[in-house]
């Protein structure tokens, strides 16, 4: 396993990104003065982004048709006056600022950092990410942060991959394993580029597409033995 970079997705793997979302939907509404039930609009929220999401990683929908609507979803039984582009706002700084990492993440990049490219490779939105990423203590070992909106491409879609290849400068798609806990982005994308791919699959759920992932992990650390 001769590699000289490792691109990581960034939400679900190297980021809790559902305590980030959690805490930064509950802190919005309390800002807005609205009354919030965990149980009600988080997971509602969660129902509605999930779809959302599906729909902008496809091409369907553009970044900021996103962003508003899953808010006017969210709210539209309310009988409320609200500015939904300062809702989204004030949700997506919160979200920044929300830097939860996963068990394991600064661990791992800290040791790959000293034998390989690390580089970050994410669906996010830009300046969430950008914000995240650099007030972390992961920053200090990411050579490489590349956002789908930065490259006009997402994830699994070759335009990011020859975008990323291009911005890194590396050719050879023998040396480089990508490492997500999506099957359809991440995972997907690799095996379609012709990388190899490591699923990181914390919940150990089931593998019900044609996929086949190179390699499996439930815990990050486990990247340290492979490599």
């Amino acid at each position: 396993m001769d590699y000289e970079v490792i691109l990581f997705d960034a939400d679900g793997t190297l980021f809790d990104y559902d305590k980030a979302e959690a805490q930064a939907l509950e802190k919005t509404f309390k800002y807005f003065n609205f009354e919030y039930n965990e149980e009600k609009q988080l997971k509602k929220y969660r129902e509605i982004n999930k779809q959302i999401w599906i729909e902008y990683e496809s091409g369907r929908i553009s970044s900021q048709y996103m962003r508003i609507e899953r808010f006017k979803q969210l709210f539209e039984n309310y009988d409320v006056i609200l500015d939904l582009h300062e809702f989204s706002k004030k949700y997506l700084s919160l979200l920044a600022a929300g830097i939860y990492l996963i068990d394991g993440a600064e661990e791992v990049c800290s040791y790959l950092s000293e034998k390989y490219k690390v580089v970050i490779l994410t669906n996010g939105i830009k300046d969430v990410q950008n914000s995240r990423i650099n007030n972390s203590v992961l920053k200090k070992y990411i050579k490489h942060i590349i956002t789908s909106e930065e490259t006009g491409y997402k994830k699994p879609d070759a335009g990011i991959f020859n975008y990323t290849f291009n911005k890194i400068g590396h050719v050879d798609k023998d040396k480089i394993l990508i490492v997500g806990d999506s099957l359809s982005t991440d995972i997907k994308g690799g095996v379609n580029y012709g990388i190899s791919t490591c699923w990181y699959n914390a919940y150990e759920n089931k593998n019900l597409t044609e996929l086949k992932p190179n390699y499996e992990i439930k815990d990050l650390r486990e990247l340290l033995y492979l490599l």
